[in-house]
């Protein structure tokens, strides 16, 4: 890499480093989605060269993990209940916020495994949280990946849901192939993702 690409930077800005090539890659997530993230389109966005974006970011790949953890350092963790399960419950509904707060931003936390310092400091908190209520290690890492996926997985269909609604689920339930499924439709539409998130919440702690 030549020196003029190490110093092409953004207008307003010196000098390109990663957190810039970060932020950039979050405002393009949140303008054009998980689909629309690109190497090119961060590099247009900064005004650099792609191999001046990779140089920063190395592959794509990695990109996405400095992104997610990025997005995990939007938790807040500050002001937290002193009791375990209160505390537990409190993080949550942080990392959900901050996972809605980026479109696609529970797609792209999904697709990574970032053992990075946000991303590391939440998972700290929680298992220290979860060790606090008297779980064993392997109980509390358990719980904390199930924890996990399932704020990811419900956020992600929250996300994806303008999306994905449409006639189809409704016409193929209303053939009568799946009775019980066609019984309970009301509430397999269910697009009350507030009230969802607290009784999984509440149904993994077993509360």
């Amino acid at each position: 890499m030549t020196k003029k690409q190490v110093e092409e930077s953004a207008p307003g800005q010196t000098r390109l480093g990663p957190g810039a090539v970060v932020r950039a890659g979050l405002e393009l997530l949140d303008e054009k989605g998980a689909d629309g993230l690109s190497i090119r389109g961060i590099a247009d966005r900064l005004g650099v060269r792609m191999n001046t974006v990779l140089w920063h970011a190395k592959t794509k790949a990695r990109l996405l993990e400095l992104m997610a953890d990025a997005i995990l350092a939007e938790v807040p963790v500050e002001g937290l209940p002193e009791p375990w399960e209160p505390r537990v419950r409190e993080l949550f509904h942080r990392y959900r916020r901050a996972l809605l707060a980026h479109r696609d931003g529970a797609r792209i936390v999904a697709g990574t495994y970032a053992a990075e310092p946000a991303t590391l400091r939440f998972a700290e908190l929680l298992v220290e949280a979860l060790l606090a209520g008297g779980l064993r290690e392997r109980e509390a890492v358990w719980t904390c990946w199930t924890l996990v996926y399932f704020t990811l997985g419900l956020a992600q269909e929250e996300q994806a849901l303008p999306d994905a609604r449409g006639p189809a689920l409704a016409r193929r339930l209303g053939a009568g192939e799946y009775p019980s499924l066609s019984r309970a439709a009301q509430h397999v539409e269910d697009t009350s993702f507030d009230e969802r998130f607290d009784y999984g919440i509440s149904r993994i702690l077993g509360a």
